[in-house]
């Protein structure tokens, strides 16, 4: 299978993880016209599916080192690979209740508290499991992402003019998001075996364990979503027959999605073993402001802001790209 050798091409990984993490939402953007999130969804579990399953027989089964796909799924041990499907299913959960959550508070209140909470709680859950780097620098480059999201929030309010009040089912549920979102890349990472170059018996190989966190989103998909489009958080009822009844161009839309979205996660799994996960993790989740960048630059969403915005937004994007160089500089 293929694996990183240093440590410089793992923080290229993790930044790909970033891009990707941060640019997945513009599917869902371009295809929010036309096209229900809950329906939506369906073919970005499948996108993300899809591409696991491909990275397990082409990446994850050729080369000289560690285990192929195949012989790894036949050694398997149950209970890791119940570790890595428990990963996709806690990730789904936070998913979809962090798209509900945007859906009533907003981005601003979502965003920052779902992601925010997922970024500090995963790096220090990620960092208990795996100690790898400096903790000093991991932890001051974590706070000032986090400092940088809550400040693109500020930015954001202040551009869409949003009221003082925030929803409490929305700020709930972007809590519970956020919680969720920070535990379920552990579940995923104790599955595998450290070393990506001395494979143990009964553990996963990076590949094989994306694979079955696939599968894990994809059967509680089927639970969530399903429920989801009975009992919607905001709008109507949906059914299968509107699923059905979506042009090609929605069904290719949100597969792009899940394929780039599952890109990010692949890389930062493969980057874990010289990265270490606290950092692989940190660095994918300030995918945020990546988002925010596009919002910027490509969407245009802050044409309109009052004067002075385009400081704060200056200020944002310098406190993140200095936490993201001691995350790197942690190493």
């Amino acid at each position: 299978m293929f694996i990183i050798e240093t440590y410089p091409l793992a923080v290229l990984f993790c930044i790909i993880t970033m891009l990707c993490w941060g640019s997945w939402a513009n599917t869902q953007k371009l295809a929010a016209a036309t096209w229900r999130f809950e329906l939506f969804y369906w073919d970005y579990v499948t996108g993300i599916v899809l591409l696991a399953t491909f990275l397990a027989f082409t990446l994850g089964s050729n080369g000289s080192e560690g285990r192929s796909f195949i012989a790894d799924v036949q050694q398997a041990d149950a209970n890791n690979v119940s570790s890595a499907m428990l990963g996709g299913v806690v990730f789904n959960a936070a998913n979809i209740l962090l798209g509900a959550a945007i859906s009533i508070a907003g981005m601003a209140v979502a965003f920052p508290v779902g992601i925010g909470l997922a970024l500090v709680i995963g790096v220090i859950v990620n960092y208990l499991d795996n100690p790898v780097g400096n903790s000093l620098l991991i932890f001051l480059g974590v706070g000032l992402i986090a400092a940088a999201i809550l400040i693109n929030a500020y930015a954001y309010r202040r551009a869409v003019g949003q009221a003082k009040g925030v929803s409490s089912k929305g700020l709930i549920l972007s809590v519970v998001a956020g919680v969720l979102m920070g535990y379920f890349y552990k579940y995923v990472a104790q599955a595998m075996f450290q070393n990506f170059e001395v494979p143990e018996a009964g553990k996963l190989s990076p590949y094989t364990a994306v694979f079955f966190f696939s599968v894990g989103i994809l059967l509680s998909n089927i639970l969530f979503n399903s429920l989801l489009m009975w009992k919607p958080f905001v709008g109507t009822t949906v059914s299968y027959a509107d699923y059905f009844g979506g042009s090609m161009k929605n069904h290719l839309t949100g597969v792009l999605g899940g394929v780039i979205w599952c890109m990010g996660m692949a890389f930062s799994i493969i980057a874990s073993d010289k990265a270490g996960t606290a950092i692989s993790y940190g660095l994918g989740q300030g995918a945020t402001v990546v988002a925010a960048i596009w919002g910027i630059f490509i969407w245009k969403e802050f044409r309109n802001a009052p004067r002075g915005t385009s400081t704060i937004l200056n200020v944002m994007l310098l406190l993140y790209l200095t936490g993201l160089g001691l995350i790197i500089a942690a190493r």
